[in-house]
């Protein structure tokens, strides 16, 4: 498979996480834990971070770092559902597990949407402008809300709908 296309999947696969973690987080919400969306959230983000590694390696960077993050925080999540099946702490656990993968899922997006956008690149060529940090600080304030809302909604018993 040439490069072109692995990146074209890899990136499918990470938008793909990224609007079915929105499903649920909206499901989370309006008080359902919806194990179908649940799982093909968990799987795309798994494979997200997996995939990421197969890509050329120049030595660690951030991309594996935060790869490796989602990965624990991934697991954290799929621990507390499977095995925990939610009960006591391990509810707000997924809860919390979920909305930081899905941020992570978010943060890289917009990294590589300045990265890869002339008009963003523009605005912060190296990734330590202002309008990126602005950005990205809106996208953290935007899911600690979200995160709260979730935990708050998010049904007790953690019913599968």
């Amino acid at each position: 498979m040439s490069l072109a296309i692995f990146t074209l999947v890899h990136v499918l696969i990470s938008l793909a996480g990224i609007a079915t973690g929105f499903v649920v987080v909206g499901e989370w919400l309006g008080g359902k834990n919806p194990r179908g969306w649940t799982t093909w959230f968990l799987a795309t983000n798994v494979a997200t971070n997996v995939t990421g590694f197969f890509f050329p390696f120049h030595g660690f960077t951030p991309p594996y770092a935060f790869a490796i993050l989602a990965l624990i925080v991934l697991a954290v999540a799929i621990y507390a559902l499977a095995s925990r099946r939610l009960m006591g702490p391990w509810r707000k656990t997924y809860v919390i597990a979920g909305i930081v993968a899905l941020f992570l899922n978010c943060f890289v997006l917009i990294a590589q949407l300045f990265l890869r956008s002339p008009a963003l690149h523009q605005l912060a060529p190296t990734g330590s402008e202002p309008a990126f940090g602005i950005t990205q600080g809106i996208l953290l304030l935007a899911f600690i809300a979200l995160g709260r809302a979730a935990v708050q909604r998010f049904p007790r018993e953690a019913a599968q709908s």
